[in-house]
């Protein structure tokens, strides 16, 4: 024989009751107990008029009103019209039951646990009537059972105790007699010895369901619902989670019983005894294969089979020194939570005996906590003991597995995924078991925590990276552009998922959590909201996404200044704006300092040379122990341009024109032409170098008039460079006549740093620099006489777009 439960939402309206009739359909040759849940939702119609009516607020009729039209509806729609008046006969009778049981709680306003039982009950009492007599009317051979006349329980009413030995003789006796094909049961139901209607709890349909399986020795007990097996994850907050095709009993027990809530967790007990396996199946895709559950099912040798977890949770600590080597401490503290009749879900206890702290439901916080400071009053009066604390709104975060006690490791790598991604872990618990790891941590995290560890343990190593770009530009949009052409290659060969979720420029903002598609982002962008730097931050901040990197392509103090928010929130920082690290020396190393305490890359390779990796190199060599003694360097890709095409046959102007047409320059050209731009480079690398320098410890050299230095706008910046051409011109001629070119150099030595235009004479290192490119000469220990070089384009849309990428993918790799 065959069990088969089918849940609320397998039963939710006659659309889905005529799946379940093909489903049974389709099981040839074998008898079945079919079990059925209330119509999805009517149960917590049933509670709410429960509730309403025992407040005497008569607005518990319109819920009655909304039970009744449900169930007289799905009569008319699924049973036909000649074999329909003795179901609605029989439905509307039980209904003028349940409007005088719940006038009884409005009448004496109050609802006893007794009551409460026979209103709830009727969600299932109705559905398995009405599914039964829907099958006999198509020509199933069908019966409708009552479970209440099986299973025998005692008065523990919302969550009554089953009497196996009662139970198992009635199921016994009726289906060895049972001669039809199919016996449909209401689920939840049951009775006491006296024969007082009781309940299962919430969920209880499972339970009914597993205690006929065992009862009857049943060849498999399959649990039909709206997802096809027990997931990975929960695929509502993990999108990546994968159904695992088989899994063992206790591994499916503890998944159950911390969140994952396609299995009622008491229904494994009763057939696990007996080695009935159990089937996770969906309603709505019967032909997939679901989730197998079984003895001895070791999943192939896989450590980690899922993460689950349990919200609403609160912990409460006891802890104080009257409380080490005490006896008896432990037992008051948790007799007090059981005679209150509060369920502890998590224990955990310092070995000095200092504390215990427990993580209860939510709902029970404030009880427990009256109720332990009442039982350890004159401890606490005599300061022995602390009053008890309590933390609410935290959720259980828990790794499963029968194979995890075999590897080691596995506790620390899944702290170290929380930790990267800024997860505090309030309380750890792990059974000797070794199956079940758990930590409780902010409920705000759960999200987080949960695609953090599933892309540790179950996505093949590749690891997703959600971009928050701000400044979509010349350079950003370069960026975006080449985030879209290389997303295969990154996912395939470097095991990175990058997705952009949000996009801001100076008038418009937009975010997708699912990730912005790249081929239209500059139309979404138009239909996003104003931007609002802090509404941009907030919105990063709230998404709390793992591996978030803010990305700035602008060249905004506004949004440099923001930075530390970004790195305190655990949000790595990539940037080309070159002001946050050549501000003061304290804020810079105050972001290097944030990025180390959050474990929040600050990377800004793009500051100085554009796609080179000068800063990389640098790193490298004082990471490895070398010391850099001087630097000399060409570092302004505009100024080389500049000076490279400027003759005697073009105006200064123009070149200066044609250089900020083309990008190379900032879009305040100012900035380049002052040299303020490459004191600001030179004194990051000379900070990078481990020297501390601020940017008016560096001699600039201005070659511009002071007159053009002043100006105070683009245009009026060109006009004055018109009226000194013979200056510029006059600078050409000197530097030719000596068989040299110009070349606007900046160089740090012995702690000190200058920047400005020099005559270069051939044979040497930067005579022959052309276009806009770069060029970095690193004395040092180990570079003594030969300089190590680094030599190419450094400025240009493409090419600081690449080094912004390759910092993100150094992000990526870390």
């Amino acid at each position: 024989m065959k069990v088969l439960k089918f849940g609320g939402t397998s039963v939710a309206n006659p659309e889905n009751i005529n799946k379940v009739k093909s489903i049974l359909k389709s099981q040839k040759n074998h008898s079945m107990a079919v079990v059925v849940s209330a119509f999805g939702g009517v149960t917590d119609l049933l509670l709410n008029a429960s509730k309403r009516a025992s407040e005497q607020d008569v607005s518990y009729k319109n819920f009655v009103k909304e039970i009744e039209d449900r169930h007289i509806a799905a009569i008319r729609e699924l049973i036909p019209v000649k074999s329909q008046s003795a179901a609605l006969s029989k439905v509307k009778s039980d209904l003028n039951v349940l409007e005088t049981l719940l006038e009884g709680a409005f009448l004496i306003g109050e609802l006893t646990p007794k009551l409460s039982d026979k209103i709830v009950s009727y969600g299932e009492l109705f559905s398995s009537f009405i599914i039964s007599e829907f099958l006999k009317s198509e020509g199933l051979d069908a019966i409708f059972k009552d479970s209440r006349q099986l299973i025998i329980t005692d008065n523990n009413f919302g969550k009554a105790t089953v009497d196996f030995k009662l139970t198992n003789a009635n199921c016994e006796n009726f289906f060895s007699k049972n001669k039809h094909g199919i016996a449909l049961l209401p689920g939840f139901v049951a009775s006491s010895k006296n024969g007082d209607l009781t309940t299962l709890g919430r969920g209880g349909s499972d339970y009914t369901a597993a205690i006929i399986a065992a009862a009857t020795n049943a060849d498999i007990l399959e649990i039909w619902t709206d997802v096809s097996g027990m997931y990975t994850a929960n695929p509502k907050l993990v999108k990546q989670a994968k159904c695992v095709a088989s899994i063992s009993y206790q591994e499916a027990m503890e998944l159950s019983h911390f969140g994952a809530k396609v299995l009622y967790p008491p229904t494994i007990q009763p057939v696990l005894g007996k080695a009935i396996p159990i089937a996770i199946k969906n309603t709505f895709d019967p032909e997939n294969p679901g989730t197998l559950i079984s003895q001895n099912n070791n999943g192939n040798g896989k450590t980690v089979r899922g993460i689950s977890h349990v919200g609403n949770i609160s912990l409460l600590s006891l802890e104080g020194p009257g409380m080490i080597g005490i006896p008896g401490i432990s037992k008051r503290f948790f007799e007090t939570l059981s005679v209150k009749n509060i369920s502890i879900v998590l224990i955990t206890q310092a070995s000095s005996e200092h504390s215990i702290c427990v993580g209860i439901a939510d709902d029970d916080a404030d009880l427990a906590a009256e109720a332990v400071n009442e039982t350890f009053e004159y401890e606490i009066a005599s300061k022995r003991i602390k009053p008890v604390m309590v933390e609410k709104d935290l959720t259980i975060v828990a790794l499963v597995g029968d194979n995890m006690k075999s590897h080691q490791g596995l506790s620390g790598k899944m702290f170290s995924t929380l930790g990267k991604n800024n997860v505090n872990i309030r309380a750890i618990a792990q059974g000797a078991s070794e199956r079940n790891i758990s930590a409780v941590i902010k409920k705000e995290d759960v999200k987080k925590a949960l695609n953090s560890l599933h892309e540790t343990f179950f996505e093949e190593n590749i690891k997703q990276l959600n971009l928050f770009v701000m400044g979509v530009g010349n350079v950003g949009a370069k960026f975006l552009e080449q985030i879209r052409q290389q997303k295969k290659y990154l996912k395939e060969e470097l095991k990175l998922n990058v997705r952009v979720i949000g996009i801001s420029n100076s008038k418009k903002m937009v975010f997708d959590e699912n990730g912005i598609s790249l081929k239209d982002w500059k139309n979404a962008l138009d239909q996003g909201v104003r931007t609002e730097m802090e509404g941009f931050f907030e919105k990063v901040r709230s998404l709390n996404f793992r591996n978030s990197i803010f990305v700035d392509n602008t060249a905004s103090a506004d949004v440099s200044k923001s930075y530390a928010n970004y790195l305190k929130n655990s949000i790595s920082v990539v940037t080309c704006n070159k002001i946050a690290s050549s501000s003061d020396f304290a804020n810079y190393k105050a972001l290097k300092q944030l990025a180390k305490e959050y474990n929040a890359p600050y990377l800004f390779e793009t500051n100085v040379g554009a796609g080179l990796p000068i800063i990389d190199t640098l790193k490298h060599l004082i990471a490895s122990g070398d010391k850099v003694r001087k630097i000399q360097a060409v570092l302004s890709g505009s100024l080389n341009f500049v000076f490279n095409t400027f003759n005697d046959s073009i105006t200064f102007h123009d070149v200066v024109k044609q250089a900020q047409d083309q990008g190379y320059t900032e879009p305040d050209p100012t900035i380049d032409l002052s040299g303020v731009d490459v004191m600001r480079k030179i004194l990051i690398l000379a900070r990078e170098s481990g020297h501390q320098l601020e940017i008016d410890d560096i001699e600039n050299d201005a070659f511009l008039p002071e007159e053009s230095l002043e100006t105070n706008s683009n245009e009026a910046f060109f006009e004055s460079l018109k009226k000194y051409e013979s200056d510029f011109q006059k600078m050409y001629k000197q530097a030719k006549d000596a068989d040299c070119k110009l070349k606007y150099v900046a160089q740090f030595e012995d702690g000190k740093a200058k920047v400005g235009l020099q005559q270069i004479p051939k044979g040497h290192d930067f005579y022959n620099l052309e276009g806009s490119d770069n060029i970095v000469l690193f004395y040092t220990d180990r570079y003594v006489e030969q300089p190590l070089i680094i030599k190419g384009a450094g400025a240009g849309a493409d090419v600081t777009a690449s080094g912004i990428f390759a910092d993100v993918v150094r992000i990526g790799n870390f």
